[in-house]
């Protein structure tokens, strides 16, 4: 623990050292290149700032695993500087008579530093999260029109549609054409017993409801009545129920 401590402690002097140093060059030549007072000062301040910034964002970006490109190249420019000033005032050049073009150098630093500063801080820092494709609106057809005017009747129980009350042998009296009220007797023709004519008998009402339904498809669809014999076939009633399912259309 000891160790660790020692050795954390000697990287931040080192570091203070370094900066102090760096700060001190950039401040002696900017004064040199003609930037007096406070801002021969903020020269150091916005080269080590960019520094800093384009590092971090550096990092970030590598974890992340996005490619650091631009934050690499602001880091390279800051460190350019630094060891440009640091370079600069070792002897190499005559600090009382700065050439132009290191005075044009200085004199634009700002707003290259501002740029920078700018995209670093602009610069998404994870990889941007993708946006879901929205799925395609299937078109609207005919026979969807159809099935939304005519909704599907409720199914018919196999159970009440089998169990259809027997037929009735006695004859409804027709009432008096005149008053309306009392029977009028007739006279029931005798006739021979024919397999083909069976009374028509009453229907639950719910399979009542289903084959209007169909009857109404079917009109619907083709413009004609449907025929009793095929609404009592997709009923999957027996041939015995045609005279009911016609006398319910």
């Amino acid at each position: 623990m000891r160790a660790h401590l020692v050795r954390v402690d000697a990287v931040l002097v080192q570091a203070v050292i370094a900066g102090a140093l760096s700060f001190s060059h950039l401040h002696d030549l900017a004064e040199a290149a003609g930037q007096g007072g406070w801002k021969a000062w903020a020269y150091p301040v916005s080269v080590d700032l960019l520094l800093v910034a384009a590092w971090r964002r550096m990092r970030d970006q590598q974890r992340a695993g996005v490619p650091a490109g631009g934050p690499r190249l602001w880091f390279l420019v800051a460190l350019a500087a630094s060891l440009g000033a640091n370079v600069t005032t070792a002897g190499l050049l005559d600090l009382d008579h700065v050439p132009a073009w290191l005075r044009v150098v200085v004199a634009g630093w700002p707003a290259v530093a501002f740029f920078g500063g700018t995209l670093l801080a602009h610069t998404p820092r994870g990889p941007e999260a993708p946006v879901p494709p929205i799925p395609p609106v299937p078109p609207v057809t005919d026979t969807d029109e159809d099935a939304e005017s005519h909704p599907a009747s409720a199914p018919v129980d196999v159970s009440e549609r089998d169990a259809l009350p027997a037929p009735s042998s006695t004859a409804v009296p027709a009432l008096d054409p005149v008053s309306g009220s009392d029977p009028v007797p007739t006279a029931e023709p005798v006739s021979a017993p024919s397999a083909a004519t069976i009374p028509a008998v009453p229907l639950p009402p719910a399979l009542v409801e289903r084959l209007r339904a169909l009857a109404d498809e079917h009109h619907s669809t083709t413009g004609r009545p449907a025929d009793p014999d095929a609404v009592r076939a997709r009923l999957g009633l027996p041939p015995s129920m045609t005279p009911s399912v016609a006398a319910h259309l």
